[in-house]
Order: C-alpha cells, then structure tokens, then sequence
C-alpha cells in the first residue's frame, strides 16, 4: 500500500470505537486524528494511540503452531496443517460424544461480521448448542433488564451528543476517566453546560473527583441504593404521575417494594449517609431532565439485573426515560460488546436480537441460511457456566478472540477446565495465556489489516476499514471459518469477504429488534455510521437510523414500558470473621480487559506495569501492612499478591484489584462465579476476602 494513503477507521478497543485515520510510513503506522468523527473528536487515550505496536510481529502471531505430542510443546506448523488438525479434532469429539461435546466461544472484539459467522458455524456445521461469548461478562444484566422494562437492548437508547445537554446525570459504578478517557468531556460539557453530575462508586475515582455529589456505597449495595431514592422520590412527592399514568404500567408493585426501604434502613445497608441520599434525589428531580447511566460495578453482581432495573424504575417513575435528553442507558464495555450479543454469539439468540427458542424467529434465519427450522439447536450454556463444563460434557472447543484464563471468575478452576479438554484451538492475534493451553492456535488479522463493521455504545454502526495488507502466515478469522466449514463438509455459505458477510447480515436481521437491513458500506462510509434500528424501506426509500429510541412509544407490545419490583438482597458471598474485607475488581488506564494485546505495549506498560491492591490507611495500620508491600489477598477459591497501594480514596472495608494480569497477581483467581439469575452475569464486583502479609519476593 503506498505511504501516502491515509485510511479512516476505527480504534480496537473499548465501545466508544474512537475514529482514527492510519497513514503507513517507512516501517511503522501513524496514528492521525479524525476531528470530524463525532464520538471522539480526534481525542485518543493512550490504548488508541498505542494499538499499532500490537501489529508488530515482534509481539503479535506470524504463523499456525500445533502441540507436538512426543513434547508437548506448540511448534510452527503450516496452515494445512493446523487447520486439517482442527478439523479432525471437532469431528472426533462430535463422533464419539454428539455434537453439543463440542464447544465455541467468542469475543466482544469480534467484529460483526465475524461473530455472525462464528454463530452460523456453531449452529450449522457443529450443530452445537453450546456457544456463547466472553460478552457475556459485560453488559448481559443491563441487557436483560433493558429487555424487561423498555422491549430492547441497545446499550445507550440516545447518543453520546445528548448527555453534555441534560440536566443532571447519575454515574454508577463507571470510572469513564480510566476505562473512556475520551468520553470524559461529555461529562465536563455537562458541569460546563450547568447539569449536575453524581457519581455512585466506593472509590473517589478520577471521575468521581469531578462530580457534583459522590455517593460510596459500600459494594453489592447499589441496588438498595436506587430503592432509596427511589422511597424518596414517593416520600416527597417527585413522581411523575402523568408520565407513569400515560406510559408504563406496573407502578403499584415497583412502588410497594421501594417503599420497603426507607432512608435510616438505606444508610445501614450502603453505608452512604441520609442527608446525602436526599441532596442526591433533589439533585436529579430538580433538573427539567435527567440520565441515569451505568457500568460494570452495579452490573456484574449476582443480582445485577434487579439492580440495574431499580434504577430504571427511579427513571420512569420521575419521567427521565422515553424524553428528549432523558433515558437510562449502560456503557457497554468492549469494542464490539454489543453487535457481537445482536448476531448470533449468545447462547440464546439468532441474528438481529432474535430469540433461538421463538418458532418465527428460528424460521426467518433457517429461510437466510437455507437450512430446516428444526435443524437448529436450542439455547445453550452461558459463558460461565459453559467454561465449567468444559472436560466434563464439553469435551472440545473452540475458541476465538478471548482469554479466560485472565478473564474468567474463578480462574484458576477455569484454566484447570481448559487443560482437562480433549481438544482445544484458539485463534487469536496473540499467544495469549489461553493460547499457550492449546492444542492449535490460529494466528488471525487485527483491526488494521482487515474491513468489518462494529456497533459501538451508541448503536452507531461503524465500519473499520482495512488499512494494512497482514503479514503472510496470518489469516483473517472468516477465511478460517470457511476453510474449516469446507473440511467439515460445508463447501458454501461461509464466504470470506466481509462485504458479503454483512449483506446476509443484513437479511437475517431484517425484521427483527436489532434490525440492520437498511445499513450498508455505503451508507456507513457517508454518514459517520448509522443507528440501528434501520429496516430496509420499499422503493429504494432510505431510513434515516434510528439514534433516540423510545421518544414516541417503548419497544413493548402495547408501546408502555415496564416497572419491576425489586428489593434489595445481599451478594452470594457477605464478610464474616474468616473473610472480613470486600474485594472490587476493575480496570487501570493503560491497560485492556485481560490485558493479552496491551501488556505487549511497552509505553502502556511503563505506565501501569502490574497488579496492586488499593486499600484505605485505616486497613493498612490495623493489618501492618506499608505502602508497596507485597501483600496476599485470599477467598475462598484462591490466593492472589500484589503490591499494596494504600491511600484515602477507597472505603476501609473495600479493596480494590485491577483485572489484566496473569500469574501470581491475577485478580480473578479470587473473584465468585455466582450468576445473576436472569442474565447470568458472574459476580465479579463483590466477593469476601482476607489480607495476608505476603512472602518476600526471590
């Protein structure tokens, strides 16, 4: 490609999905700013600025490796090799075992393209029920109760523009300032514009220090802390009676359960004083208009779902939902976390959001593939539960674009489940820790060297495009889907030009809530992406995208959204004697999810180069332990070291890990896989542990 050209595209990383422009020079890519990209306006963290080092074959797979079995090592093999031991590997197991012995899970970096195929595959060719997606660790309780209350996911219901306008905002459990630096000035536009901001964390986090009102709950507790304000809002006489009366339907039991949780009883159970839950509850009622907006801390607890649906409630009951500049919406995490749940990753859903087990959805995705209805498998195991089963029922998997070995809750069972497999292939751009497990790992094109779409928190559909050609031992994860179709019997239906991928996209969709159908390459290159829903029109009509949703009538049979009744409960694991502190989990700035592409950066490494543990003086003096010591965390499955950091802005009953490191300080080695109930997201937010002086390092 000639050094002069410029491409636009997209970053790889979080869902913002930043625009950035790539300009090939001698040796390296340059990064350059795209300013008229609406989301970020040029501005990059240093994870985007960064993202090419990862394309460098000094770090990244150059060719297939399969495990030798007289040493047990991986060594460099060629791709008819690799692909032909694959092959033989899932067809074994689906012979000797049937077909749901054989397992398929995904990532929420995946673009579009390639999560709709890799759903197609499991479902046609495997024939396996048994497929889900490392998503599913992201924003399936937000999701799921999206779906309850308002008929439809997508992760923000308006976009990012609409937020700097409001009048106050409500932040739960996001520290935007580490995990979306980008995305801060929205919040900074608000503060500027006059809107009030409260942040909900147990950390004064960087975002934290820039809100109006910081409530600490204690974590696990966010959802008797929407059920407070929510007693308030009645108390006072803040409900919207108009908007309730005329747009929902089931306040009288949402209410009645609210009610259950006065103030005194909210202040015992969070931790956060009364005075403060009242200046929060005015705060957000006082505005003409109001968001509430959450992430991963209120989310991924065993009863994220019910949390997540309490502050829905608070929203519909003051009118901040279905109105201009008004709405809950949940900041999806990973860079394609929500088109990879839309198109067929999901242990539960087909293409366009639809739902394996609905007849009629099962029939307009067996009509686009050209197969029998009944030939489809149903719903299957969920992300965790899936992962456990593997050695046991799931004899063989395949994997792409993850790394539970890092990732997962309760990791070291789950990297204990990998190695009891029959057959593992990974395909990845890195060996990641999972890969190192494999019995073939597949070495696939990054973000750079290949065009896909992605659909970034907004619903904004975007198109990354392929700036680079890839080094020649590497292959694009569509090319290896279609060479391993064909050796499985499946000569068509599995191109591998990403164009055509989404055209058939686009017809499986076409109809259904997350319905793609009027979106095209050409559509997207013009218009800075397009918001689904966007149906195909009759007589060449085209729809404008749909990027508030809600305004007219909610996603629900009769246009009402629905209340919930919730109350609170406590986490799967409390403190006692033996376990006396709360572990919360999260993310650092320069580093990414379980960190496989971003520890490879050296600039992102100097920055944030391991683990620690963030603890409140008052704990440090009363267990002796200084600042920078090595200290031992332990649950009850296991026992992590790190660093200690001691400092003021964390509760002293709380301590804080961040996820992206393998070894001795990987923090979801101590995390509980207990599952929400609908959603089935584990508990990574809260669990009971104890500290240890740590053994002095070798």
């Amino acid at each position: 490609m000639s050094e002069a050209v410029t491409t636009p595209t997209h970053c790889p990383y979080c869902a913002l999905q930043c625009g950035m422009s790539l300009s090939p020079r001698a040796g390296s890519v340059e990064v350059v700013e795209r300013t008229d990209f609406p989301v970020n306006r040029g501005a990059l963290c240093g994870k985007g600025r960064t993202a090419p080092a990862v394309l460098s074959s000094r770090v990244r797979l150059t060719g297939p490796l399969v495990r030798c079995p007289d040493t047990g090592a991986l060594k460099s093999a060629t791709w008819e090799e690799a692909l032909a031991a694959v092959a033989d590997g899932l067809r074994r197991t689906r012979a000797d075992h049937g077909p749901d012995a054989v397992g398929v899970f995904g990532g929420g970096g995946l673009t579009n393209e390639k999560a709709y195929t890799l759903g197609k595959f499991a479902r046609l060719v495997l024939a396996t029920s048994q497929i889900d997606y490392n998503g599913r660790f992201c924003m399936s309780s937000a999701a799921a109760a999206h779906t309850r209350a308002f008929g439809l996911d997508r992760g923000l219901p308006f976009p990012l523009e609409d937020i700097p306008r409001t009048g106050c905002v409500i932040l739960v459990g996001s520290n935007l300032a580490e995990t979306m630096p980008p995305a801060l000035r929205y919040l900074t536009e608000l503060k500027e514009n006059g809107g009030k901001l409260i942040v909900v964390d147990p950390r004064r986090t960087r975002t934290a220090e820039q809100a109006d009102l910081h409530l600490a709950p204690r974590p696990g507790t966010d959802l008797a802390l929407a059920l407070g304000l929510l007693h308030l809002v009645v108390a006072e006489g803040r409900v919207d009676e108009e908007f309730v009366r005329e747009r929902t339907e089931g306040w009288e039991a949402a209410q009645a359960g609210a009610m259950s949780h006065w103030p005194e009883l909210v202040e015992r159970i969070t931790g956060v004083p009364v005075p403060e839950l009242r200046e929060a509850m005015r705060m957000f009622c006082d505005a003409e208009s109001g968001m509430v907006l959450t992430a991963r801390g209120p989310e991924q607890q065993s009863k994220g779902t019910d949390t997540v649906g309490a502050w829905i409630n608070l929203c519909l009951a003051t009118g901040r939902a279905g109105r201009p500049l008004s709405g809950y919406g949940c900041l999806t995490g990973q860079g394609n976390g929500q088109g990879g749940r839309e198109h067929g990753q999901k242990a539960d859903q087909l293409p366009g959001y639809r739902k394996l087990d609905d007849p009629a959805a099962r029939a307009h995705v067996a009509r686009v593939w050209g197969v029998a209805p009944e030939s489809l498998p149903g719903p299957g195991r969920s992300a965790y539960e899936l992962l456990d089963a593997l050695g046991g029922e799931v004899k063989s998997l395949l994997l792409m674009g993850s790394n539970p070995v890092v990732s997962a809750p309760r990791a070291a069972h789950i990297e204990e489940r990998l190695r009891s497999l029959d057959f593992l292939a990974v395909a990845d751009v890195v060996l990641s820790e999972t890969a190192e497990l494999a019995d073939v790992v597949l070495p696939v094109t990054q973000w750079a060297e290949e065009t896909g779409t992605t659909t970034n928190l907004e619903g904004r559909v975007l198109l990354r495009q392929q700036a680079l050609t890839p080094p020649d031992g590497v292959r694009s994860d569509l090319e290896v889907l279609h060479a391993l179709a064909g050796l499985l019997g499946w000569e068509k239906g599995f191109p591998t030009d990403p164009e055509e991928v989404f055209d058939e996209l686009r017809r499986a969709s076409a109809g259904g809530p997350a319905d793609y159908s009027g979106i095209s390459y050409r559509r997207i290159r013009e218009e800075d992406g397009v918001f689904w829903p966007c149906p195909e029109l009759p007589e060449g009509d085209a729809h404008p995208g749909t990027p508030r949703l809600f305004l007219d009538r909610f996603a629900t049979a009769d246009g009402r959204a629905r209340f919930v009744p919730v109350v609170h409960r406590a986490a799967a694991e409390e403190t006692d004697a033996e376990y006396p502190i709360v572990l919360t989990t999260g993310r650092v700035v320069a580093q990414y999810q379980s960190g496989a592409q971003t520890r490879r950066v050296d600039e992102l490494n100097a920055a944030a180069p391991g683990p620690f543990v963030e603890l409140h003086p008052r704990l440090a003096d009363r267990l002796g332990v200084s600042d920078g010591e090595r200290v031992a965390v332990v649950s009850r499955r296991g026992r992590a070291v790190a660093p200690a950091r001691v400092t003021t802005s964390i509760r002293p009953d709380t301590v804080f890990m961040p996820f992206h490191w393998p070894g001795e300080g990987r923090a979801n080695t101590l995390t509980n896989p207990a599952l929400d109930p609908v959603s089935r997201m584990p508990e990574f937010k809260v669990c009971a542990v104890r500290l240890e002086p740590a053994e002095p390092s070798a």
